[in-house]
């Protein structure tokens, strides 16, 4: 077993728009973990940046708003800029718990160059109805295109290695928001980076802001960037077997227990 990364190898990124409600308190769990915390603040209207002028951490500021991958890549950049090992993304509105970092860097230490997925595969009924639908939708394409199984392919908690931003180019202008975080997955399985899950609570709130996904824009592009993925790769057949696998394998294991 490789050794654990350590809290001071790393660097916590948030892209945060509009996060004036939660970004201070995520931000304080967050530099609890580790001393390296980067907010991209992607041109809020509502004061997020000017919330954390006394806390110890990195702001940067998109002069327009460019979207959550610009504000990722951008965090990422400094990150690397600075010598991390490793980015590990949250994001602003306290859907994410940040005292399960510890476990995230402890799996990043099992699966060393791999990225690590802090996956909502526990207490799932906590999880709108539509949206659980619209996750597992996501999650056996992008699996597919990747060529092997995502258990969850839109937690946007996940620990980066420093070559995922080095060697896997991916598209993060403004019409590519949400699609970035999927289409990064593909894009490191083609560089031989595969991720590995960490299950972690469905942490849903009733009164979080409204999400910045449109449903309809946003589904229609990450559906283009999949569909354009897997014609590239010849509608990758043994990618397509192997996650065919994987859900043939839950199944039995469900039916057995």
């Amino acid at each position: 077993m490789s050794q654990a990364l350590t809290p001071a190898d790393v660097a916590v990124v948030i892209p945060a728009y509009n996060e004036a409600a939660t970004i201070v308190e995520v931000v304080r769990r967050a530099r609890a973990q580790v001393p390296r915390v980067i907010v991209v603040d992607d041109g809020s209207t509502d004061g997020t940046a000017e919330l954390l002028g006394d806390l110890d951490v990195t702001v940067l500021r998109n002069a327009e708003n460019s979207g959550k991958g610009a504000s990722i890549f951008n965090g990422a950049g400094q990150a690397l800029a600075d010598g991390a090992k490793a980015i590990i993304t949250l994001d602003g509105d306290g859907q994410h718990q940040p005292e399960d970092i510890p476990r995230v860097l402890t799996a990043a230490g099992i699966y060393p160059g791999d990225i690590i997925v802090a996956s909502r595969l526990r207490r799932t009924e906590n999880a709108p109805p539509l949206r659980l639908f619209a996750n597992r939708f996501a999650n056996f394409w992008i699996s597919w295109a990747a060529g092997y199984w995502i258990p969850d392919s839109q937690s946007g908690f996940r620990l980066y290695p420093r070559r995922v931003f080095e060697e896997a180019a991916v598209p993060h202008n403004r019409e590519r928001s949400f699609v970035f975080e999927s289409e990064v997955l593909i894009e490191a399985a083609w560089h031989g980076i595969r991720s590995e899950p960490v299950p972690i609570d469905s942490v849903y709130f009733q009164a979080a802001r409204p999400s910045h996904y449109k449903p309809t824009l946003d589904t229609t592009r990450i559906v283009r960037m999949v569909a354009w993925r897997l014609l590239r790769r010849g509608m990758n057949p043994f990618g397509l077997i192997r996650v065919l696998r994987a859900l043939l394998n839950m199944s039995g294991s469900r039916a057995i227990a």
